[in-house]
């Protein structure tokens, strides 16, 4: 059995560390370095909504007198503009857009979306060339009103004593080749479902070459996939202010809208209003699903059982 070797007289012995009290760990960053990006920047933020508010107001007081004449000229120009005009909206405010499937341009198109937010109206008004329907009262918000005026949007009160002469209106439009979009549901939500699509919305579908089904939804912030706590800062809906909503969403980085188009049918392919408020809803609310999960986002054809339903 071997002795084992003494320590060398000279050898270190290892220092044992000594603290004087208890470790304490900051909550921030230093402020040299890195700890400058990490920092809360409430600033920052201000800035960016502030600067966004100034280009669309800049941005909207231009196009007012451009599209006042475009609508004294014949022509489509005064139908294209309007896209123009939401589209770069969309930029201005960071909100970027993608397009998932093939749009109609079968004229006239009747495009029936799900409706979440005040947003929807610069997302679907930058992609399609077609006017909005929307109810008398938002025609009172400032700023709003003044956008809707350059996108030719159709107001509509729902008093049973103005219904009948309002939808002769919107046949009249879609008879002179203009399409049209429509939010079926009748109100906005939270931006976690699709409410059932309502068929008295659906009554001017018949004077539609095409109806297309839309849906959207917004599925990126800041570059990472939008979660469940995400929604509010883009869904409008209940007792929400629309200027601190607007405010909020500002402030944030850049974001992204999903728009995706379902395959087209002829309105004369289902048997009556109500069959088509369902079909429509079960399909929009079907793709509204797969992009809030993260799903491949793919279009969607109608059953051809709701579409021979008429025929049978």
């Amino acid at each position: 059995m071997e002795a084992a070797e003494p320590t060398p007289p000279d050898s270190p012995e290892p220092r044992r560390l000594r603290r004087n009290g208890p470790l304490s760990f900051s909550r921030k960053l230093p402020e040299a370095g890195l700890g400058r990006v990490f920092v809360d920047r409430p600033l920052g933020g201000r800035l960016r909504a502030v600067r966004r508010l100034v280009l669309v107001l800049l941005w909207t007081l231009a196009s007012l007198p451009v599209q006042a004449v475009l609508l004294l000229l014949p022509g489509r120009a005064k139908a294209r503009f309007p896209k123009l005009y939401h589209a770069t909206l969309c930029r201005l405010i960071g909100l970027q857009v993608q397009v998932v499937g093939e749009i109609c341009h079968d004229r006239p198109v009747l495009y029936v979306g799900n409706h979440a937010s005040w947003l929807d109206i610069l997302v679907l008004g930058g992609v399609l060339e077609a006017r909005f329907v929307a109810k008398a009262e938002v025609n009172g918000y400032p700023l709003v009103n003044l956008i809707a005026r350059v996108g030719r949007t159709i107001f509509v009160s729902r008093n049973r004593g103005t219904t009948g002469r309002e939808a002769d209106a919107m046949k009249s439009l879609m008879q002179a080749g203009d399409s049209l979009i429509l939010f079926p549901e009748g109100t906005s939500n939270d931006g976690t479902r699709v409410l059932p699509f309502r068929s008295a919305f659906l009554g001017v579908a018949r004077e539609a070459r095409q109806v297309q089904p839309v849906s959207v939804v917004y599925d990126r912030v800041g570059g990472l996939p939008a979660r469940r706590r995400d929604r509010p800062l883009f869904a409008w809906y209940g007792d929400m202010e629309l200027g601190s909503h607007a405010w909020w969403l500002l402030r944030h980085g850049t974001s992204r809208a999903t728009v995706l188009m379902h395959q087209p049918f002829a309105p004369a392919e289902m048997p009556d209003r109500k069959a088509m408020a369902r079909e429509c809803g079960k399909l929009v609310s079907a793709g509204a699903a797969d992009l809030r999960q993260n799903r491949p986002a793919r279009p969607r054809a109608m059953p051809a059982t709701a579409l021979s339903s008429h025929h049978a």
